[in-house]
């Protein structure tokens, strides 16, 4: 397990939460690269005992994606969610497949703390401004999944000519606290995450609880990423390939 206090001795800023995560696929743990569902690798049968396991190693918050979900445009591993939400004490965000109030009243239910909203908040900003509205920047959270700091959505099957900087600032304008910021280029390649691109989005928005994600690969780029101001980062695949120890 990584422990905090190796970054508290090594950083001048405050320590990094890490957040493992788990993304879902007809019921199963898998990772993709680059958001590719071709490239898929199934990790475990049962998110449940993964979760379970993250949880024995101490970490307390979760981060779960329903891809199924965000391939077909509503919530569709709600049941997994439910089991790590009701059998775990894991702090569950959960995203994918959130694009009516009815999916996020079903993520609610099913235990999630947060949901994360991305797609919806592209195609649909007018229902997303009142999730915000309703539940409060403390429980949702915008995604901000980019290629070349441009937003892909839809499981970043589709590309869009949105910029991000200017998608971020109108949301927290509207609310919003925290943005989960994935580069699509360096997920699921385990060569670094992109620290510049995450230290201009702090310049921008330097009180903004900004989780980074993508590319992470050993505890050295946790370490750049605390010392670049970043308050948490989710960690993916570099837990399942051990190539970070739990």
């Amino acid at each position: 397990m990584i422990h905090n206090s190796y970054f508290i001795t090594h950083s001048y800023f405050n320590v990094i939460t890490i957040i493992p995560a788990i993304d879902i696929i007809d019921g199963q743990c898998v990772r993709l690269t680059k958001g590719d569902y071709a490239q898929k690798k199934v990790y475990s049968k049962n998110p449940l005992e993964v979760a379970k396991l993250f949880e024995d190693k101490g970490y307390t918050r979760l981060h779960v994606v329903d891809l199924d979900g965000a391939k077909a445009q509503h919530i569709v591993n709600y049941r997994a969610l439910e089991q790590i939400a009701t059998r775990t004490q894991l702090v569950v965000d959960f995203g994918g497949g959130l694009k009516a109030s009815d999916d996020l009243r079903i993520a609610f239910e099913c235990g999630a703390a947060m949901a994360t909203g991305g797609s919806i908040a592209v195609k649909n900003p007018d229902e997303f401004t009142r999730w915000i509205d309703r539940y409060g920047g403390d429980k949702i959270i915008l995604g901000a999944d980019v290629a070349d700091e441009k937003i892909a959505v839809s499981g970043w099957q589709e590309s869009t000519q949105v910029d991000l900087l200017p998608f971020i600032a109108g949301y927290v304008d509207k609310g919003i606290t925290q943005v989960i910021c994935t580069d699509i280029g360096k997920d699921g390649m385990l060569q670094g995450a992109n620290v510049a691109l995450y230290r201009k989005i702090l310049e921008r928005f330097p009180s903004l609880y900004l989780i980074a994600s993508g590319g992470v690969s050993h505890s050295g780029d946790v370490e750049d990423l605390q010392q670049a101001g970043l308050p948490a980062v989710i960690v993916g695949k570099a837990f399942y390939e051990g190539k970070i120890s739990l």
